[in-house]
């Protein structure tokens, strides 16, 4: 089945909970996958970003997957997160990584070493040869500090193949059209970004993958079902609502703004690994203020 049909809708980014002393806490990540599939999400995105996997080592990244796979027991997809900036690491990691029960990988481009358009090609062209499962592309320029362009995009999509998707989460409104407009029938095309999800869905994309989701899932996913089915007018009345909760989530930094509604609401402790701190009082006073509306 395409992924454009499987994955359409909102996959939520999961948190990383972790206990008092640091360790991750599996009963409480089992409570999240509870709480965001019954508030609607279509599917789940273990070990992005967002779950803090750049302090997260190889064996607990393993033990988080398997762990995922089990509670969620089949019930929405599983995509699993596998990407950095050491190819050859990337490419062993897929082809040894348990993925027999996920649906797709997600794959973030290469931080820092800032390769040029035909290194992101050759790297992404290496990672979906080794991948068993399909590959979703993640190009987020203000994470990695090079942008996967419209042109490198579209060059993966037609030309390589098990490169099924992207997640694209750059501002550039004409870059997102530019992939739209020309890419294949069968190539999924979600958003990366809560605030801009509305919009995009309205230029075409098929969903999106969200961090926001995580603490807000029944209000989020009824809008972004709302854009799917056209119905924008009903959507906007939701996104409204919900765009000073994105300004209070991201203010700081991600995943510190999201644990910190997630704590608020006692779903975690608001608890983060180095380098990564909770958020300073006064956001944390202003999320409060907002949760409590």
């Amino acid at each position: 089945m395409s992924l454009r049909k499987t994955l359409r809708g909102t996959g939520v980014a999961l948190v990383t909970p972790f206990r008092q002393n640091f360790d991750v806490d599996y009963d409480v990540l089992g409570k999240i996958i509870d709480y965001v599939i019954e508030g609607g999400v279509e599917y789940i995105v273990t070990l992005g970003t967002t779950g803090e996997t750049p302090t997260l080592d190889k064996q607990e990244k393993t033990s988080i997957a398997k762990y995922t796979f089990l509670k969620v027991n089949k019930r929405v997809p599983v995509v699993v997160g596998i990407g950095g900036n050491n190819t050859k690491e990337q490419v062993h990691d897929l082809e040894t990584f348990p993925l027999e029960e996920a649906t797709a990988v997600l794959s973030a481009s290469p931080y820092y070493s800032k390769p040029s358009q035909e290194g992101l090609y050759q790297h992404y062209k290496a990672l979906a040869k080794a991948s068993p499962k399909p590959l979703l592309l993640y190009n987020v320029p203000g994470r990695t500090g090079r942008n996967l362009t419209a042109q490198t995009t579209l060059k993966l999509a037609n030309e390589v193949e098990n490169i099924a998707g992207i997640k694209e989460a750059t501002d550039d409104m004409a870059q997102c059209m530019k992939i739209l407009r020309n890419r294949p029938e069968d190539f999924l095309v979600v958003s990366g970004d809560d605030a801009l999800t509305l919009p995009q869905i309205a230029c075409g994309m098929d969903g999106v993958i969200s961090v926001a989701s995580n603490a807000l899932p029944k209000q989020f996913t009824e809008m972004v079902r709302n854009c799917l089915h056209g119905e924008f007018k009903e959507a906007k009345a939701i996104n409204d609502k919900l765009i000073e909760a994105y300004e209070l989530m991201f203010a700081e930094n991600n995943p510190a703004g999201v644990k910190a509604f997630m704590a608020d609401k006692g779903l975690i402790k608001n608890i983060l690994r180095l380098p990564v701190t909770p958020v300073s009082k006064e956001l944390n006073k202003k999320i409060k203020e907002y949760c409590s509306r």
